[in-house]
């Protein structure tokens, strides 16, 4: 059985991904889950409580613009200055993404210019099949509407150079300008074979892409005002290895802990111990953690904060700025993103002692130069709650002679001030257009915090710290 749960939590992980090209997707994508589930989406543009309205206990989330989520559940048994546990990550992942002037021609062929989106190793995405995702603003009857943009099929490749055209010193270094060398192709250009009417169409993007957009959409290609495109790889995730052990896919950092913390709140908000929780149990899944989380709807952002802050006022009007800021030191937050696991052609890349391996648990990341957020208290939280849930953790911390990543777990503990932790799915190739994780991991993140969910609480009220 634990075999098979195990398969079956990766399969769900693979479907996720698969409809979550972007953050815009992932977000449309956890938002069906959440309605299913019985959520009720709330207007973050709107009052939430009218005058003398008394807030309903249940199960709520709302989207900030469209790439960034947040669900809540709030029992009958909230009181005034009761604490939040919250699970934060991202929706976002180093890609390719569509310039605002993409036409481009050389050669005899149709190009797309792009821009590179934080930290990929962009060599990878060679020789592959790309298509587009995103969103797009488009008219309709005088008002402008956000509509969600998937091409399923391939239209995009960025081939290599072949061996025979480098230097031994270019095959040795595979060093790729980011500029020149990651201009995808889209079409031969001929001009008998590709004249497509342009009347009215934006010039910035060749008429052809245009067109092809506007099929997806169901619109006229003039209708299309703006776009946020985003290239993704065809080929759908996929569980490998002889004993199919292991999950390789696009985005697993780090839309695999935005599918398992949501799993997790889902299910806890459905179980008899959430209708006796005075905490509110939240997820939250940021945009744009891959290039600093400095945005109106990245970790940067005031949102926790006005979770709280909403949500308190909601519920209890009386005193209401003493209550926040109790509710804000009785919080916790679990900072989940992808590990570091060990390669094994690099070992020496590890720590000795610090040396996550696949399939062995959720990672604890510490480091003391506040690269991550975890403290002996909160990291203590972590291991209390693995061994209440009968789970393996495992430890990370990067060698003194290399440098260390970060999350989004010093952010928002600076900004908040709430307790954090920084854990993480241990994965290989991070970064990569591909990456892998294991199969067993997925179902030991969900375990981790369905068991924040229901025993932090009775951890919080045995420390005296």
């Amino acid at each position: 059985r634990s075999q098979q749960a195990a398969m079956e939590a990766a399969k769900s992980l693979g479907t996720f991904l698969r409809a979550s090209p972007t953050p815009y997707q992932m977000v449309e994508t956890a938002s069906s889950t959440l309605l299913r589930a019985g959520f009720k989406r709330l207007p973050e543009d709107d009052v939430w409580k009218e005058s003398g309205q008394a807030a309903v206990p249940g199960k709520y989330f709302y989207v900030r613009a469209a790439s960034t989520i947040v669900a809540f559940a709030v029992s009958a048994s909230m009181q005034k200055g009761s604490g939040y546990k919250i699970v934060g990550a991202h929706t976002d992942s180093p890609v390719l993404k569509v310039k605002p002037v993409s036409k481009k021609n050389a050669s005899g062929y149709m190009q797309l210019g792009v821009e590179c989106y934080g930290g990929g190793l962009w060599h990878t995405w060679l020789d592959r099949e790309l298509s587009l995702a995103g969103c797009a603003i488009v008219e309709e009857n005088g008002v402008f509407r956000r509509k969600l943009i998937h091409m399923k099929r391939p239209v995009l490749r960025i081939p290599s150079l072949c061996i025979h055209l480098q230097t031994a010193d270019e095959r040795a270094k595979l060093d790729l300008n980011k500029e020149t060398h990651l201009v995808p192709i889209l079409a031969m250009v001929n001009e008998e074979l590709n004249k497509t009417s342009s009347e009215g169409a934006d010039p910035r993007h060749a008429p052809e892409l245009l067109s092809a957009l506007a099929e997806e959409l169901g619109c006229t290609p003039g209708a299309i005002r703006d776009l946020d495109l985003t290239l993704y790889d065809t080929q759908p995730e996929q569980i490998w290895g002889l004993k199919n052990e292991f999950l390789s896919s696009p985005r697993l950092d780090n839309q695999a802990h935005c599918f398992t913390a949501l799993e997790a709140l889902v299910k806890y908000a459905s179980s008899p111990e959430f209708e006796k929780d005075p905490y509110v149990s939240a997820v939250v899944c940021f945009d744009h953690e891959e290039v600093g989380s400095t945005s109106a709807h990245g970790a940067g952002s005031p949102i926790i904060k006005e979770l709280v802050e909403r949500v308190n006022n909601w519920y209890h009007s009386a005193h209401l700025v003493e209550h926040n800021k109790i509710a804000l030191q009785k919080s916790f937050i679990i900072s989940a993103d992808v590990a570091h696991a060990v390669h094994p052609n690099y070992a020496s890349k590890h720590e000795s002692n610090h040396g996550p391996l696949l399939n062995k648990g959720t990672v604890i990341k510490t480091n003391t130069n506040q690269r991550y957020a975890t403290s002996v208290t909160t990291g203590f939280v972590i291991r209390e709650l693995a061994r209440r849930a009968g789970i393996n953790v495992q430890e990370f911390v990067v060698r003194n002679d290399c440098p260390c990543g970060s999350t989004i777990g010093p952010i928002v503990a600076a900004s908040t001030g709430i307790s954090t932790v920084d854990v993480g799915i241990p994965s290989l190739s991070m970064h990569s257009i591909r990456e892998t994780i294991g199969v067993h991991d997925v179902e030991n993140s969900i375990k981790l915090f369905s068991s924040f969910f229901q025993n932090y609480n009775d951890i919080a009220s045995a420390c005296e710290f």
